[in-house]
């Protein structure tokens, strides 16, 4: 079952916690690709000096400021594609990046797009999953309760096995400190372990 906008009506770091163990999918002419969300980070607005709307509404990150269950994609470091789910109420600024996922529906696909040897590295990481799943820009501003990407409730006995964690936000100078990142602990899908 899709979830409903209701779900991401909520804070941002609410809405973070509770979309691991869903699962994140994609309809492509007719196949589904996807997996179980296990990694996520929260961003806010004004307040949350990492976020994309610290600075206020500007360009690209408009999406940010629309509905909630709206997809906000953007493009990093030349070659990434990064998504993230927009949370909250319309108008105020926040949003949760999806970092990490296991792959389960389409495998085959996610690999002709990834190509690499191991099964663990086709979505372990925020750029690799958009890769796999052919999320692209075309993408931006997607309502993920009624669109070609979706946001789905499953029962999955596999997430029982790992207790959610939480640290410091990965690959920021700024905001660093703030304990924003949620993860499945153990789960082998997680982009970064835990430091020592």
């Amino acid at each position: 079952m899709i979830v409903g906008r209701d779900f991401f009506c909520r804070d941002a770091a609410e809405v973070s916690q509770s979309l691991l163990g869903k699962y994140l999918v994609r309809f492509v002419n007719g196949s589904v690709v996807g997996g179980m969300i296990v990694e996520t980070e929260a961003y806010y607005g004004p307040e949350d000096p990492a976020s994309h709307a610290w600075k206020g509404k500007r360009g690209r990150n408009e999406v940010m400021f629309g509905p909630a269950g709206c997809a906000y994609i953007y493009f990093i470091y030349g070659n990434h594609y990064l998504l993230n789910v927009v949370t909250g109420a319309e108008g105020v600024p926040g949003a949760v990046l999806i970092r990490g996922i296991e792959p389960t529906f389409g495998k085959s696909l996610m690999k002709s797009r990834r190509r690499v040897k191991r099964e663990i590295d086709l979505t372990n990481g925020p750029g690799k999953l958009t890769q796999a799943l052919g999320i692209t820009l075309a993408l931006n501003g997607a309502d993920l309760t009624s669109s070609e990407i979706a946001v789905v409730e499953e029962v999955n006995p596999t997430k029982l096995q790992f207790s959610v964690k939480s640290s410091e936000r990965i690959g920021i100078s700024r905001g660093k400190k703030l304990n924003l990142r949620y993860y499945l602990g153990g789960h082998p899908s997680v982009s970064v372990p835990p430091r020592k």
